[in-house]
């Protein structure tokens, strides 16, 4: 007669496969761009496995890009919320994971964008552990690079109150933030992925801050040899199209002057 624990062994080994064909399933639709699909599959998976790492933190950034289209901000809180809680399981599952720390960075940073300046300037705070590790850990990983450069400069561009603020009331700025380091941090996100437009949009708005002109010009032609595959990515190409124009006339300008 089989003891309850080589029972609940033999359950678990059944399911193995079934698991796997789950994210592999999850994985071609991610490929597809069906994110709704891929998170309702990984969903599945977690139904079987509470603790499967790859299920929770790609469960935390589909539902942060999927909660990124709504204008409902109900919805969004509710996507982010959500993308949070599946964030820091999986933080809880593998705690020096690259990708569960970029996971929690993630869904701080957007859940940021709905709160008001204190809640906004804590998420920041909080987040500076998680986008270093995650960068340390994957440093072969695009969305990793980006993540950190947005970081750096949106700390770096802290306004009078905040910074204030921040030193008053948070125990200090976050240490370390600066707009170079955002620049770097940037190009090598481009440079692990030169075809992803939303990257080339970033740098260019960077640079444009930064006031090297000719610098984000380049990249913006670049961005123009690109085809967008979702609705997404046509508006990011239309933005920087339309930023390339805005330079361009800056640049013809600025040679007329001179």
């Amino acid at each position: 007669m089989l003891m309850v624990s080589e029972l609940e062994s033999i359950a678990a080994t059944l399911s193995l496969p079934d698991i796997g064909k789950l994210l592999a399933e999850a994985r071609l639709l991610q490929r597809k761009y069906l994110d709704s699909e891929a998170l309702a599959k990984y969903e599945q998976v977690l139904d079987e496995d509470a603790k499967n790492y790859e299920a929770l933190w790609q469960a935390a950034v589909l539902s942060v890009r999927i909660g990124t289209r709504y204008t409902d901000e109900t919805r969004r809180s509710a996507y982010f919320t959500s993308a949070g809680q599946y964030a820091y399981r999986a933080f809880v599952a593998k705690s020096d994971g690259g990708e569960a720390n970029y996971a929690v960075a993630l869904s701080l940073a957007n859940q940021a964008t709905l709160l008001r300046a204190r809640g906004r300037l804590l998420m920041y705070k909080e987040m500076q552990p998680y986008v270093f590790r995650a960068v340390a850990r994957r440093p072969d990983w695009a969305d990793t690079w980006q993540l950190l450069g947005r970081w750096h400069y949106r700390v770096d561009h802290y306004n009078v109150l905040e910074r204030v603020y921040s030193e008053l009331i948070l125990g200090g700025m976050p240490g370390g933030a600066s707009s170079t380091k955002a620049v770097d941090a940037l190009k090598r996100a481009h440079e692990l992925d030169p075809k992803r437009i939303q990257f080339c949009y970033d740098l260019a708005r960077v640079y444009q801050n930064q006031r090297q002109f000719d610098e984000a010009i380049t990249v913006l032609v670049d961005s123009q040899k690109l085809e967008p595959v979702t609705g997404e990515e046509l508006e990011v190409s239309r933005r920087c199209r339309n930023l390339l124009q805005q330079l361009a006339r800056q640049k013809r300008g600025r040679n007329e002057v001179e």
